[in-house]
């Protein structure tokens, strides 16, 4: 079993990350181009974050700052009440997986790539091999240990990329598109993975364009849109918000007409000869009373997704 995730806590903030209203700008031919904008987000210990946002909206940006890449115009960062820009030892708190499975060598194999991405991190040859091993045990690829890289499907490299990050054990995990152009089975093993490492409690801020994915395995999202946070809020909570009150009622056969006329007196048209959509709640069970005993197929609330919210909350900033 591999250990669990932990590291060096301060108590005088109990997230694992906290970002405090960053700004970034940069200059493009004579003019100020702003990229980010009072970007505040905190991630707690065992959850996961999805940041959201279309392409230049300023996720990479707010993400490399995090990371102490580049330095924030204000604002400031703390891992695990550590700043990143000022005090190196935040950054050995931080694991990333970014560009997919770039983070491995292709012609070593999983257990050399382990060993050797953990001494660089400051671990013993004995460390690295011991903790290495724990890895491949936990991503079942303990069989390709010494297969190359190059060899592996994608879903193998995406797992021993994820791995290699974990290596030495961090609080904070920056995973981005952790399982685009996988197969089916592939993401199923890479989403137990980050359940797995929650668990263990790792801090995950979770970048995708697949937003079914995160809506999966995000406990909160925060969705950036030209630069500034557009929303927050739990994903139950958020999907909730934008999720309707009305009801899609399905028959096994078609309604006849002198139902289909009580119907319409109530106010309710049909969708199809089967099925018809009601708004309130109080009238669906006048429309289940006409339509009894007629066998019912499903009656379905109407349920937003993390797609229909992203698209409303994007859109909307851009009309």
């Amino acid at each position: 079993m591999a250990r669990s995730i932990q590291s060096d806590r301060v108590a005088s903030d109990p997230n694992i990350l906290t970002a405090h209203q960053l700004r970034k700008a940069y200059r493009s031919q004579g003019k100020e181009m702003v990229a980010v904008r009072e970007v505040s987000l905190s991630l707690a210990k065992g959850e996961i974050l999805a940041f959201l946002g279309p392409n230049g909206a300023g996720k990479t940006t707010s993400i490399k700052m995090i990371a102490g890449l580049i330095r924030p115009d204000q604002g400031w960062v703390r891992i695990c009440d550590r700043d990143p820009h000022r005090q190196p030892a935040a950054l050995k708190l931080v694991g990333a997986v970014l560009e997919g499975n770039r983070n491995v060598y292709w012609r070593y194999t999983p257990a050399e790539n382990l060993e050797y991405f953990g001494i660089l991190r400051g671990m013993s040859g004995q460390a690295a091999r011991k903790r290495g091993a724990e890895l491949l045990e936990q991503f079942q690829l303990s069989h390709k240990r010494q297969t190359l890289v190059q060899s592996l499907s994608r879903g193998m490299q995406q797992k021993l990329a994820i791995a290699v990050a974990l290596m030495h054990s961090p609080a904070l995990l920056l995973l981005d598109e952790p399982t685009l152009g996988l197969d089916v089975e592939a993401t199923e093993d890479v989403k137990r993975l980050i359940r797995e490492i929650v668990h263990q409690g790792c801090a995950i801020l979770l970048t995708t364009h697949q937003l079914a994915i995160a809506e999966e395995l995000s406990d909160r999202v925060a969705i950036i849109n030209n630069g500034e946070i557009v929303t927050e809020a739990t994903t139950a909570d958020l999907i909730r918000q934008f999720s309707g009150s009305a009801y899609l009622v399905e028959t096994e056969h078609s309604i006849p007409a002198e139902r289909v006329r009580k119907l319409h007196l109530l106010g309710v048209d049909l969708q199809t000869e089967r099925s018809l959509h009601v708004t309130d709640v109080q009238v669906l069970y006048q429309v289940l009373a006409i339509l009894n005993p007629m066998p019912i197929v499903q009656i379905q609330k109407d349920q937003a997704n993390l797609t229909d919210v992203f698209l409303k909350l994007v859109r909307g900033a851009q009309a």
